[in-house]
């Protein structure tokens, strides 16, 4: 039961980082790019701000989870006599979901700093410049969301 608990919250974690950055990426940043540099880039850091806090928060219980559910197999496996060796799907798993974090913690701790300083200090073009490599890092982080994604279903197909 706890370890479809945890699957459960695993995959939610990962819907609402991966699903938030698709609709910032393809729907939010398109739609305020009429808007002026100043309120665009204002509305972008209030909503970044909050997106990333859900996002670090996803991120963590995506990762605890997953080295849970890692563990747990591999505790059961060894316990019944047997040799554990992740499956070639999970290591692909772990390592694109281990990038992501990072990809997002750079995003997160470097970039949306810069975008912090950049609004608080009403520079704008230093701002958009930000914003734009924060753009960048979370198309790649799509990217992969995507492969995690394939590699899931086709790993289940099977």
């Amino acid at each position: 039961m706890l370890y479809a608990i945890l699957k459960t919250l695993h995959v939610l974690a990962i819907v609402v980082w991966v699903g938030g950055m698709v609709f910032a990426h393809f729907f939010l940043r398109p739609a305020v790019a009429r808007l002026e540099p100043p309120v665009r880039l204002v509305l972008m850091h209030d909503v970044l701000g909050r997106f990333f806090r859900a996002v670090l928060a996803a991120s963590l219980l995506a990762l605890a989870s997953g080295v849970w559910m890692l563990g747990r197999v591999a505790r059961q496996v060894v316990q019944s006599g047997g040799s554990f060796e992740m499956p070639l799907a999970w290591t692909v798993m772990t390592v694109l979901g281990v990038a992501m974090a990072a990809i997002f913690l750079h995003i997160r701790f470097a970039l949306y700093r810069r975008l912090d300083r950049a609004v608080s200090g009403q520079q704008w073009a230093a701002g958009g410049e930000a914003l734009g490599q924060i753009r960048r890092w979370v198309a790649v982080n799509i990217g992969l969301g995507v492969l995690v994604l394939l590699v899931t279903l086709l790993r289940v197909g099977s």
